[in-house]
């Protein structure tokens, strides 16, 4: 029964990022429409989605209870209006991206996440890294510094997707609500802040959303494309090992470099793989080091568990 839990949980988890490494593809479909307007729409209708879902599944009872004890504690109402503006920030940066051509950059900052995620545990939560995860860093490095000597510029897109992602899995840890309160309350926080934009934007330059149908039901839809994959993620998350879902993550970016290469044709030069190259080295690296601490772990217990019995 375990075995099977885990295989559902790694298909749930796997389609979380074949969803999020596809992605790119539907802001395609509305590339025309400011990356503003877009992210806008995105967190209303994530909202909209999101509330729908917790009344058809009950929850919704619960989502208002859990509403009114985190209003009375100022440091979670915090961490949540942080945690909202830093996924916002992540959704529009990469919504500007990806229609701007830099799919590339966008895979490389999901790349480095996990390897930010751990430097942020290093600096505020003050854990340890091991040898291997010091060397890692070192590859990565070496990787975004060849990049930034080559081209003359540090690679921003992909460090603010990889560092506000980070800082938004650190505030998380704050908020104690399972995935659909959590996403909810976090496009609850920042829906007023979209709903003025789309307001300022109706009244001075006017809004993509009136042009065409489906115009209009893509932005629509943006919701769902965004709260599918969280939703889902969470589901896998619950029943797969740390090691795998270290492992399974790394769909999402592969599939939008092989996006931004063959299907969008963006500059994929020899510079651009030695630092590739560099930086899945840094990955190879740290996914062998969680996995052998997870084993090494494991023996420790069985051993308690052979001693004690």
């Amino acid at each position: 029964m375990k075995l099977e839990s885990q295989r559902e949980g790694a298909f749930f988890a796997a389609l979380s990022y074949l969803m999020w490494g596809i992605i790119p593809m539907y802001w395609k479909m509305i590339q025309d429409v400011s990356a503003g307007e877009i992210l806008a729409h995105r967190i209303i209708w994530s909202f909209v989605f999101m509330v729908i879902l917790l009344l058809v599944s009950r929850k919704w009872k619960s989502f208002v209870g859990f509403l009114k004890e985190i209003a009375q504690n100022r440091k979670i109402l915090f961490s949540l209006f942080l945690a909202s503006v830093l996924i916002s920030v992540n959704w529009g940066t990469f919504i500007w991206a990806v229609n701007a051509g830099k799919i590339m950059e966008t895979s490389l900052g999901y790349y480095i996440n996990p390897l930010v995620s751990v430097l942020l545990g290093v600096i505020v939560l003050k854990e340890k890294l091991s040898k291997q995860q010091v060397i890692a860093f070192a590859f990565a490095g070496a990787g975004v510094l060849i990049l930034g000597i080559y081209f003359g510029s540090i690679p921003w897109i992909s460090l603010i997707l990889a560092v506000t992602f980070g800082l938004y899995g650190l505030a998380k840890k704050m908020i104690k609500a399972d995935s659909a309160m959590g996403l909810t309350l976090e496009t609850l926080m920042v829906t007023p802040f979209a709903l003025g934009y789309l307001i300022y934007i109706l009244s001075t330059s006017g809004a993509a959303f009136f042009t065409a149908p489906h115009i209009a039901l893509l932005l629509m839809g943006g919701g769902v494309v965004t709260a599918l994959p969280l939703l889902f993620f969470a589901k896998g998350a619950q029943k797969v090992p740390l090691s795998m879902l270290g492992i399974l993550q790394y769909i999402g970016p592969t599939l939008s470099l092989m996006l931004s290469v063959f299907v969008y044709h963006e500059t994929f030069t020899k510079v651009h793989l030695l630092a590739f190259i560099f930086i899945w080295s840094a990955l190879v690296i740290y996914t062998l080091s969680i996995t052998k601490k997870r084993v090494i772990g494991s023996n420790k217990v069985k051993k308690q568990v052979s001693h004690g019995a």
